[in-house]
């Protein structure tokens, strides 16, 4: 992002012409040729409190005592407002040397929009952001609802719905998920069940004495769609997300990896594989192609409006991995896994930054990227500088192909983007369509991007087949 900003790419972008374990450096050449004239950035919050009162689920659920958080449940935690103060500067000193704003700015009217959910953790999460990044300016963030009300901007519900629609993406979600039926989710889960029961030490706790729980299950998990509701779960699944969250957020709040763990010695991959599970609870409900669009909709027109806005300089969009899950799936991101993160998808506190570059022939260009602050960073939280930066991956899109200074055309950008709202456009068109031929069989799973199921491979385009995303 900014001159010395190494950019590390762990995994193949696939129709970026960048290979894996690349490492790119924006250097005095590219800054000659290019200016950066916007950002927009839909984050995630900061670190929260869970819920793991001893006679809660969680607190149940092990024999060990939770971490004493800092704040009420759900709400941004004293170590969330320190990470995401650091994160503000950041990305003050990185615009300052981008020439986009000076040292102590004072935004213009209109120039500058901070717009979080109305949560307590999301509001809280832009106050200190902005806070970092503008430390002398009187900065509204603005939201729209009661305090802890969900704002429909960042409800990932699903607003168009039929009996028809829900049974295809239901189908869709087992086919890219679990090997064609629902049951076959858990299967994939079943060591990292094993390892969360260990740490939990889950045989000594009260709900495993009362009867309550006897441990994760690979074959109960269902999934429910509802219009006007979040996709949502029954079953083990549901469970095993919650234990995981905890206990992930407990490894970053708590100094001692021993006491983190309840006392168990994990490693890195180990933590990795906790992770795992809320991570693919995640995937499961909000990034299946047909769901994407649907629930990511009022986002995709958000950030399409910030990125046209006439003298927007730069965005702040506060919300939650389900945000930052959706949006990506919807616009056709390439499959990726984050370095040096446990949360390999969407790190707590990530942002999706879509930077908008002039260049110097006068066209217009864009870079995605995702910064988030490695696992260490969270934990130790060092101090944030351009000669310490956070992580910086490079966001892939199937089906764009990027210039070798890994920037897209913004015209292609904006088509994506233009594209999947109009998917949603057509589902309203769609939704009481019949079923394709073939609906039960798991030979025959070939959909579009609005969820249909085809008969034959597309000419071109993005597609899932047999639980897989292809490109033609």
């Amino acid at each position: 992002m900014n001159r010395s900003y190494r950019w590390i790419l762990a995994a193949i972008l696939i129709g970026s012409g960048l290979s894996a374990e690349a490492q790119i450096e924006r250097t005095a050449d590219f800054h000659s040729r290019y200016t950066l004239k916007e950002a927009v950035v839909l984050s995630r919050h900061n670190i929260r409190s869970p819920l793991s009162g001893p006679e809660s689920a969680l607190g149940r659920l092990t024999p060990h005592e939770w971490f004493h958080w800092s704040s009420g449940k759900s709400e941004l935690s004293l170590r969330g407002g320190v990470l995401e103060t650091e994160m503000g500067q950041f990305f003050r000193k990185w615009l300052v040397s981008e020439g986009l704003m000076d040292e102590n700015h004072l935004p213009a009217a209109g120039s500058m929009r901070f717009y979080a959910n109305s949560m307590q953790r999301t509001i809280a999460t832009a106050q200190y952001f902005s806070s970092g990044m503008l430390p002398v300016a009187d900065v509204e963030i603005e939201h729209h609802y009661d305090l802890n009300t969900m704002d429909p901007v960042f409800t990932p519900q699903l607003t168009v719905a039929s009996d028809d629609y829900c049974a295809r993406a239901r189908q869709q979600i087992a086919d890219l998920f679990g090997n064609g039926s629902l049951e076959g989710i858990g299967d994939k889960l079943a060591e990292n069940y094993a390892l969360l029961q260990d740490v939990l030490d889950v045989e000594q706790s009260a709900a495993w004495q009362a009867g309550e729980f006897s441990g994760f299950k690979t074959d109960d998990t269902n999934i429910l769609l509802e219009l006007n509701k979040e996709p949502s779960m029954t079953g083990s699944l549901k469970t095993a997300c919650s234990a995981s969250d905890a206990l992930v957020l407990q490894y970053y709040e708590e100094p001692d990896e021993l006491k983190a763990a309840f006392g168990h010695q994990l490693t890195l991959s180990d933590w990795e594989k906790i992770s795992a599970v809320k991570d693919y609870y995640g995937d499961i409900l909000f990034t299946a192609p047909l769901v994407a669009i649907n629930v990511a909709h009022p986002l995709l027109q958000t950030i399409l409006e910030e990125l046209k806005t006439e003298g927007r300089l730069f965005t702040f969009l506060c919300g939650h991995d389900s945000n930052l899950g959706s949006v990506l799936a919807a616009l056709g991101l390439a499959e990726y896994a984050l370095p040096q993160a446990i949360e390999s998808k969407t790190p707590i506190g990530s942002k999706l930054v879509f930077e908008k570059w002039e260049g110097a022939d006068g066209s217009q260009y864009a870079a995605i990227n995702l910064v988030y602050q490695r696992v260490d960073q969270l934990r130790q939280m060092p101090l944030l500088m351009l000669e310490n930066p956070p992580m910086v991956f490079p966001v892939a899109l199937e089906g764009l192909t990027a210039n070798e200074d890994g920037l897209y055309k913004l015209s292609d950008l904006e088509a994506r983007f233009e594209d999947r709202i109009a998917a949603y456009d057509e589902l309203l068109t769609d939704i009481n369509a019949p079923t394709r031929a073939g609906a039960g069989s798991k030979k025959a799973a070939i959909y579009n991007l609005k969820g249909q199921r085809i008969s034959d491979e597309p000419t071109n385009g993005v597609y899932i087949k047999e639980g897989k995303k292809m490109l033609k």
